[in-house]
């Protein structure tokens, strides 16, 4: 693919600056995307995102003034980013089976934890779900992309999309995500629930959130494979979830 070179315009001096090569930012487009790729289900398609953050990348040269003293990558990445988050907040990503099974685990994981008084074994959790452990292990896989908080836990409606559920929030006096996480008792308590997690989940969620790892690059540390990577965060996730059932 040959994109364009572009020149910001509609200010003074603007003939003076020099053109931006889209095609040189590309890379930046494929790694935004692989980052997003690493939290969605298996059903969004990697290319989707790529072209979506090309249309992104070619707004945000068109739209950048370097004279705000902002650094192209700085822009383009916020630019790309929204764009591909749009795009995903147009569609119902993830599926209404994989959000049964998301929320059958989190319920299984938290019944557990009161009768046991610890963080349940994966074995258990499929034995409390009625499934062989490599049926749970793909239920796992199904359900990538859980959220720690999304629209739908502030919605009543069961089979809503992510848009009806945000609708029914702007409509209303209803907390959202943003609101929530904003709160600090709200930090403490997640602080509090990520301490409680298996040594290898914390892991886990360490490598991904604090050394920015990906999913290929973990499973090298672990010496597991990158689905195995997925399942585990997802587990991680849920384990979560279940533990701030009251804030969710």
């Amino acid at each position: 693919m040959t994109l364009p070179s572009l020149r910001r315009k509609g200010y003074a001096g603007a003939a003076s600056q020099p053109e931006i090569d889209v095609q040189k930012h590309l890379p930046l487009v494929k790694k935004l995307a692989g980052m997003l790729m690493a939290r969605l289900p298996a059903s969004v398609e990697m290319d989707d995102l790529v072209q979506v953050g090309i249309i992104g990348l070619i707004d945000a040269a068109r739209q950048f003034d370097p004279l705000q003293g902002v650094q192209f990558e700085t822009f383009a990445s916020q630019r790309i980013r929204g764009a591909m988050l749009d795009e995903l907040r147009r569609e119902d990503w993830l599926p209404r089976q994989a959000r049964r099974q998301a929320r059958q685990i989190e319920d299984s994981i938290n019944k557990l934890e009161q009768q046991l008084g610890r963080a349940p074994l994966e074995s258990e959790i499929a034995a409390a779900l009625g499934v062989e452990l490599d049926d749970y292990q793909n239920m796992l896989g199904d359900c990538k992309g859980l959220s720690l908080v999304h629209f739908e836990d502030f919605s009543d409606g069961e089979g809503e999309t992510l848009n009806d559920a945000i609708a029914n929030i702007e409509d209303s006096n209803a907390p959202n995500p943003l609101q929530v996480l904003a709160d600090g008792d709200f930090r403490q308590a997640l602080v509090d629930a990520i301490k409680t997690l298996p040594e290898r989940d914390q892991l886990v969620m360490a490598l991904y959130y604090e050394q920015e790892l990906n999913l290929k690059e973990i499973g090298a540390v672990l010496e597991v494979s990158e689905s195995r990577v997925c399942q585990l965060h997802t587990q991680a996730i849920a384990r979560i979830r279940a533990k701030m059932k009251e804030w969710l």
